[in-house]
Formats: C-alpha cells, sequence, structure tokens
C-alpha cells in the first residue's frame, strides 16, 4: 500500500538507517519533510526521489545549469568533436 506520508521510523524502515539519519536529512534538506507538531512527515514523492527513482525539480534545475555552463565553457570543443 503506498501511503501519502510516511513518519520518520518508517522513512528510516524503509532505508534501513536510525532516525537520526533520517533527522539528519532532513535538517541538510537531502529529503524534504513538513513538521506537524513535534513530529516530522515525509511525502511519499520525497521517498521515491532520495531513492533515485525519479528526478526532482531541484535536481532538475542542477542539472541544467551543469549544461549550460559546459556548453558556454566548451562550445567551440563540442563543435569540433561534432565534425569528427
Amino acid at each position: 500500500m503506498i501511503k501519502e506520508y510516511y513518519s520518520t521510523i518508517e522513512v528510516a524502515n524503509i532505508f534501513r538507517v536510525s532516525r537520526i539519519t533520517v533527522f539528519n536529512w532532513i535538517k541538510n534538506g537531502t529529503i524534504k519533510a513538513t513538521k506537524i507538531g513535534r513530529n516530522f512527515i515525509v511525502p511519499h514523492s520525497s521517498i521515491v526521489e532520495k531513492l533515485g527513482k525519479t528526478l526532482g525539480t531541484e535536481k532538475k534545475a542542477e542539472i541544467e545549469e551543469s549544461i549550460d555552463k559546459a556548453i558556454k565553457d566548451y562550445e567551440q570543443t563540442f563543435r569540433l568533436l561534432g565534425k569528427e
């Protein structure tokens, strides 16, 4: 059964890590969570993103930025490689 939100204990069980690790992921932004009272809930989409099954909007933006930088820095080299 797929739930919309998971507790930190459930997330720890899914990833086979401690709750402390889950709290650290939440703190440093590795995984998104919402605080409800004293507890955090983690959306299903955040778990799927952490597992590497999908790309989040932040990752997509980071990839686009890297591509733009590479094109800017190495445009001539890419053109020469394309001719070979």
